[in-house]
């Protein structure tokens, strides 16, 4: 059936409401904005479902949203997991309520027993919830940090961590073999609630929760102390991040924190911010003129589900306040916790830090100087989360830390999901630590270069929407991996990897051998002095990305070396 044939079917059929048949016929002249809606359908992935909230086969709906439930419900069935039940939490964005009660009820048709939220909460505490409630499974309905049109929807198993494989593809095989709308299941709220299928979660577990971060804490004395002279600006950026960051910086001893007022609340149209991404630093806009009212140490925000974090700290030398990238934010934290866990001899013999492989390389260097394994997985933090429960599983290496350059981190093993609640709680701990020192954060972050290496990373991405740009991200993909490079810029390639085709060729000594990796349409270029460069499509945005990292001995040298590199690198792409 083509999209114009599935566009009359939804206009016609008594399976869609008025509603949606209302929202076609509005488009009924626009045939490029039919094709967009109608070219395929909203594929349920490996990070579940994300895309535009609208009528339409590749459309965020109640009936794309269906689908995929009644799939996990049959995925499930089949595990005979019901009784264990489903957790379910969302963000602040268009539709996130109606689709997680949506979901909540499919389920419970199902007789499957769910555990739903009774407010917005974070993605960290949806992963630590599905752990103690011993839940076999989790869903968060978000979007991330994507456009106000966007929503999503993201599945956990039972170990809090997003779905890898081979579950994730047998999931979506399950979720395929849903053909018709008509297959999902429905039930009342009273009756599901009658049933005891239905349960709410209150603020119990905001409680546990934040008692759990609260524990992780490596100098609470210090926090106390010198939380009356740390001044905090924080914005959720009209997400979750506040149902929870201002209760727990009170609690740890933090007096003097400033959120953002036109911010604080929820906000599905995210009015205040065109982009409600903590990556991008025209989301600081309103945090930062605030800071320079109040004279801020230190400058935060979270992305609407609350599991990235974006920092500025104040530079005193310059009265400048410094951006951070997620590198070096998570680096940051690491090499706090890691030098204070050593100080105190609480540092496992055994322990690992993990980190995704278009991360930084002075991840490598923090590893070496504490002694601890490093494991590089694909990007998702599930990959992260998959070594977690690998290696708890064989009692070998324990977690010590694990981050992704996309501004994700966690300190503890509470959760398998990037939490940008603790990371909030962590560099403010950092800040009152060094701040006892006399020390700024930005202090500290030239104290690190200067003791590994000034190591620097950029990302660039090529947005390409609709059918043209999917089929255009394809080509330049293709083209990469068929066209051989022996140089990048001023950098000759040391290895070439390509994780789709599981292989590795060493391009000095022509020898060639396997990744050791899941395959994903990744390609990798080690470089010599410790540069490197890397491609691949988004997951769940309509984007190329290509990403870069080199070492220089100064700062100066360190900002000319990347700019060369991506350069070169963007060229090469075209």
């Amino acid at each position: 059936m083509n999209y114009l044939e599935q566009y009359k079917r939804w206009c016609s059929s008594e399976e869609f409401d008025n509603d949606t048949k209302k929202e076609l016929l509005n488009i009924k002249d626009n045939e490029k904005e039919i094709e967009d809606r109608f070219y395929k359908e909203l594929e349920f992935g490996t990070a579940g479902l994300r895309g535009i909230i609208g009528a339409g086969t590749n459309r965020m709906n109640k009936y794309t949203v269906g689908k995929a439930t009644q799939g996990l419900a049959n995925y499930i069935l089949k595990q005979r997991t019901q009784d264990k039940g489903v957790a379910i939490s969302y963000d602040s964005r268009k539709m996130s309520k109606e689709f997680s009660l949506q979901t909540a009820l499919i389920l419970c048709a199902n007789g499957i027993k769910t555990y739903l939220f009774e407010n917005l909460r974070p993605v960290p505490e949806l992963s630590y919830a599905i752990r103690e409630l011993k839940c076999t499974a989790g869903i968060m309905i978000t979007a991330s940090h994507n456009p106000p049109k966007y929503n999503g929807y993201k599945v956990y198993w039972d170990d809090g961590a997003q779905i890898v494989s081979p579950r994730d593809k047998d999931i979506i095989s399950e979720v395929r073999d849903v053909k018709s709308f008509t297959e999902i299941k429905e039930i009342s709220k009273e009756e599901a609630i009658n049933k005891g299928l239905l349960n709410i979660i209150k603020s119990e577990m905001d409680d546990k929760y934040i008692n759990v971060l609260k524990s992780l804490i490596l100098n609470p004395e210090i926090v106390k102390e010198q939380g009356k002279n740390i001044k905090v600006v924080y914005t959720p950026l009209h997400g979750t991040g506040n149902t929870i960051v201002q209760r727990l910086l009170k609690e740890i001893g933090l007096e003097n924190v400033y959120v953002v007022p036109e911010q604080k609340d929820p906000d599905e149209n995210f009015s205040t911010v065109d982009y409600p991404n903590p990556e991008d630093p025209r989301a600081f806009k309103m945090a930062l003129e605030l800071a320079k009212k109040v004279d801020a140490d230190v400058v935060l925000a979270t992305d609407p589900d609350a599991d990235r974090l974006g920092i500025f700290s104040k530079d005193i030398k310059t009265g400048e306040y410094k951006n951070y990238t997620g590198n070096m934010s998570a680096l940051l934290i690491a090499e706090y916790r890691i030098s204070q866990m050593k100080e105190k001899n609480i540092l496992p013999d055994n322990g690992m830090i993990i980190k995704s492989i278009v991360s930084s390389n002075l991840t490598d260097a923090i590893a070496n100087e504490y002694n601890l394994k490093l494991y590089s997985v694909l990007t998702g933090f599930k990959n992260i989360g998959a070594i977690m429960k690998k290696e708890e599983e064989l009692n070998n290496y324990k977690y010590v830390f694990g981050y992704e350059e996309s501004y994700g981190c966690l300190i503890g093993d509470y959760a398998r999901d990037k939490d940008g609640i603790s990371a909030v709680m962590a560099l403010c701990e950092a800040a009152c630590y060094y701040k006892a020192q006399g020390k700024t954060l930005w202090d500290q972050m030239i104290d690190i270069y200067e003791k590994y290496g000034y190591y620097k990373e950029e990302q660039v991405s090529i947005v390409l929407e609709g059918i043209e740009g999917a089929e255009k991200i394809q080509q330049m993909m293709t083209n990469m991996r068929n066209t051989p490079l022996n140089q990048i810029g001023e950098y000759k390639v040391i290895k070439f990897k390509d994780i789709e085709r599981n292989y590795i060729k060493d391009m000095v000594t022509g020898e060639e051998f396997c990744t050791e990796l899941p395959k994903s349409n990744v390609l990798y270029y080690e470089l010599e002095n410790n540069s490197w460069c890397c491609i691949r499509p988004s997951g769940t945005e309509p984007k190329i990305k290509m990403y870069m990292g080199i070492k220089g001995a100064s700062e100066e040298e360190a900002k000319i070396k990347l700019e060369n590199l991506k350069n070169a690198m963007v060229e090469i792409a075209k």
